[in-house]
């Protein structure tokens, strides 16, 4: 197992199962929701709960903190590869869990036992919510599995991280990043995932996204991650009007349609935001955080051209380009291959992916296909302090529409 970052505090188990709920929990309808937890969605930050620019470090350092030379140099720090134990406890599991006949939408640590592996889970877990944060696994036997047993093993493994939460309007806790044939161009209707166009760095609605290799593309498709606190320390020595800038919830995202009833069709919001004081040790470190999407940024010109929301300013689309350029200048490149598994947080580190090419439908190859979760780590189990009404929900962030009920298919649709 891949090193860890000492603990930033006393850490909780993972999940194990359904919990009692938070006390910001609201009942909900146990036929649509079985387990009891409904994801919270996408909700504007609490405002007054965010930070001018002056109370941001200039200068940020600890195990969040790291270079991509060094980790170009040294996979064996970030990569771990699953021994035949591993992979044996994982597929007994997973076997179990399929006779018993469960729905994959309540998997947990529960009905998916791995006493073997929770150590190394936990210790894993911890680095990615507290250290470098992401891991790549290697040796997933996907073709000896098959997407099924594949998908129960993935689900089963990421509960021991968080809760699964939705990650679109259809409900979709299991979902598959997957060239659909939709128009990128259509950044207002269409999610980028859906397609084969690049990825800008960003970061996705929950606390910690994982990605599982199930098909390789004929061209592209490889994955980059940039330290999100690096990024910090550059702008503040280069660019210190643009951090600020990043700071002030002047920028509006969109939701792309995928909207509840009485909510409005975007958010306004920070880039960069600090963690919110812990009550319990007012001494305690509030970290930088990130929450940020160009296409979902660059999407609002319905918006903006009736006047409904201000037009991004000549200083933030400067902003949002030295964002970017910044994150490729320190990226960690990586290609996934078929088994391999990353699990990366969306506090402190962007990801994103080069554009791809499917293989052609004469030559029998599969297209590319990446099974993907969104996992939710609330405040109350280890997770990161953030300035929004549902930080203890136990399946906070994602995003849910109305009563979406939650759904596990096992391709895309």
């Amino acid at each position: 197992m891949a090193p860890t970052a000492v603990d930033v505090a006393a850490q909780t188990p993972p999940p194990s199962g359904v919990a009692s709920k938070s006390a910001s929990s609201k009942p909900v309808d146990l036929s649509i929701f079985p387990d009891g937890f409904k994801t919270s969605g996408q909700h504007p930050p609490l405002y007054d709960q965010l930070y001018p620019y002056s109370a941001f470090p200039k200068h940020i350092t600890g195990p969040t903190v790291w270079s991509a030379e060094e980790y170009a140099a040294h996979p064996e720090q970030w990569t771990h590869v699953f021994s035949p134990e591993e992979i044996a406890e994982l597929s007994a599991a997973a076997d179990q869990f399929i006779q018993q006949g469960l729905p994959l939408t309540g998997i947990n640590p529960s009905n998916f036992p791995l006493p073997g592996l929770a150590p190394s889970l936990r210790a894993m877990r911890n680095e990615v919510i507290n250290g470098k944060g992401f891991i790549l696994y290697k040796g997933f036997p996907v073709a000896e599995w098959g997407n099924a047993k594949s998908a129960v093993a993935y689900m089963g493994l990421g509960t021991y991280i968080g809760y699964p939460v939705s990650q679109n309007g259809k409900g979709h806790i299991l979902g598959h990043v997957k060239d659909l044939g939709e128009d990128s161009t259509q950044i207002d209707k269409v999610r980028i995932y859906r397609t084969n166009a690049r990825q800008f760095f960003h970061v996705d609605d929950s606390d910690v996204v994982g990605l599982l290799c199930i098909a390789r593309a004929a061209e592209g498709g490889e994955s980059d991650v940039a330290c999100v606190h690096r990024v910090w320390n550059i702008l503040q020595e280069e660019y210190p009007d643009v951090a600020e800038l990043l700071t002030q919830p002047v920028w509006y995202f969109d939701r792309k349609g995928e909207v509840s009833v009485g909510e409005e069709p975007y958010i306004r919001t920070s880039v960069f935001y600090l963690e919110t004081p812990d009550p319990e040790d007012p001494s305690r470190e509030q970290r930088v955080y990130c929450k940020w999407d160009p296409y979902f940024v660059r999407s609002l010109s319905r918006f903006s051209d009736k006047g409904i929301i201000p037009p991004l300013s000549p200083a933030q689309v400067h902003a949002l380009e030295t964002l970017e350029a910044v994150a490729d200048r320190v990226k960690l490149h990586m290609v996934l291959e078929v088994g391999d598994i990353q699990f990366v947080t969306n506090t402190h580190i962007l990801h994103a992916r080069t554009a791809y090419k499917d293989y052609a439908p004469h030559t029998g190859m599969p297209r590319r296909h990446l099974m993907r979760l969104w996992l939710s780590c609330p405040l109350n189990e280890g997770g990161w302090r953030l300035p929004f009404h549902d930080v203890n929900e136990r399946k906070r962030g994602g995003i849910q529409v109305d009563d979406t009920p939650p759904v596990a298919r096992l391709d895309a649709d």
